[in-house]
């Protein structure tokens, strides 16, 4: 018996199943939006603003002197306890009864440039069509990206919004199912029936007895001796429901408009203390003793430290030639922190030792501590 007839018949009405997006020339252009199907999102780029913004070279942007900040023994040693106590590892009492040497406060700068843009990018989406309303061509000609109103979020947050570009929905028949509303199992290639694997098909398996003359055959019990089984997959129907347009046959397409508001940040500290890791500072906060804030920034001038003044015309310089083609530029604002910085000399049973106290939340950093808790 042939194999096909062995596991029944399909119906060649349920067709195979399609692609899982539109294939390319499957829906209309839209002016204004780029050509495209499928999941991924064109960027559109902005067009040339009314105006083209620039720095107000007439702000101040002197930044005031500030003074270095100093923390006393007592502060630091509380810092230094706190620190053992979440190593486990760590005896407090060195801690407890160190002497200090010196606490040397070192100057540390961190820049800081926020550029906060507009990003839109577009793509056809879909969704099963059950009658709902459609807004079509019929109603207008949907309006250029860049002109569709979308409600700003508070300056220097995060966001994404997603809207639906007016006039642009169109009815097509599911690509999938062909607007048969089910597709052909794949597992069973649409009989409803599957080989038995536990019999190859056979109906009946070998039997070994203790002995070779007690050997035979016996009906299979796992498909009853008829050599195939409901299909699980599709539960023995051949078919299932079509996975796109979820039965209802047609597809109601639209253009998605995807609105990104992002704060682009760039942080820069001049490595200046060999011995203390730079990254330490990342997690924690200092004093913004300087902030300016405008669509956009004017490079930093008279700084006393100049290599804050040259990152800062530097990064400006960086930040309008990536974002200025691809998004739009709302908002810049630049900051200098002081982040405070102690290094902390100690003697502990004869032997001198150190340890860093930094930022605003008086973390510490120890490279060597003089003893550990031994483990029996």
């Amino acid at each position: 018996m042939d194999e096909k007839e062995e596991l029944g018949s399909f119906d060649p009405n349920i067709p195979e199943e399609g692609p899982s997006a539109p294939p390319a020339g499957w829906l209309e252009d839209v002016h204004g939006y780029q050509s495209h199907n499928g999941e991924d999102e064109n960027p559109l780029y902005p067009p040339p603003p009314a105006y083209n913004p620039q720095p107000e070279l007439n702000r101040n942007t002197s930044v005031p002197n500030v003074r270095v900040p100093t923390i006393s023994e007592d502060v630091a040693r509380d810092a230094l306890l706190k620190f053992v106590e979440s190593k486990w590892r760590y005896s407090s009492k060195p801690a407890r009864n160190l002497t200090f040497k010196e606490l040397k406060p070192i100057t540390v700068y961190r820049y800081r440039l926020e550029t906060y843009t507009e990003t839109r990018t577009s793509g056809w989406k879909f969704e099963p069509y059950n009658g709902q309303v459609v807004d079509g061509p019929q109603y207008g000609v949907s309006p250029p990206p860049w002109d569709i109103p979308v409600a700003m979020p508070q300056t220097f947050t995060d966001i994404v919004e997603k809207v639906r570009v007016p006039h642009s929905c169109l009815v097509k028949t599911c690509h999938m199912c062909a607007g048969c509303g089910r597709t052909r199992c794949i597992s069973c290639s649409g009989r409803g029936q599957k080989r038995c694997t536990a019999c190859h098909g056979k109906g009946h398996r070998v039997q070994h007895g203790n002995h070779k003359r007690s050997s035979g055959t016996r009906r299979c019990s796992s498909c009853h001796g008829r050599g195939r089984k409901r299909c699980n997959s599709c539960q023995g129907l051949g078919f299932k429901i079509c996975s796109v347009c979820h039965g209802s046959q047609n597809l109601l397409h639209f253009i998605q408009l995807t609105v990104t508001w992002k704060n682009n940040i760039s942080d820069f500290i001049p490595d200046r203390q060999p011995d203390f890791p730079d990254k330490k500072f990342e997690k924690v906060t200092g004093d913004p003793f300087f902030v300016d804030e405008s669509i956009l920034v004017y490079p930093i001038q008279g700084f006393p430290d100049q290599e804050i003044c040259d990152v800062s015309t530097k990064m400006i310089n960086e930040h309008l030639e990536r974002f200025s083609s691809t998004s739009r530029i709302l908002q810049q604002r630049q900051t200098i922190e002081l982040v405070p910085l102690t290094h902390a000399h100690y003697t502990y049973s004869g032997k001198d030792y150190s340890f860093f106290v930094y930022g605003v939340e008086n973390q510490v950093f120890a490279s060597k501590y003089p003893s550990a808790c031994s483990i029996l």
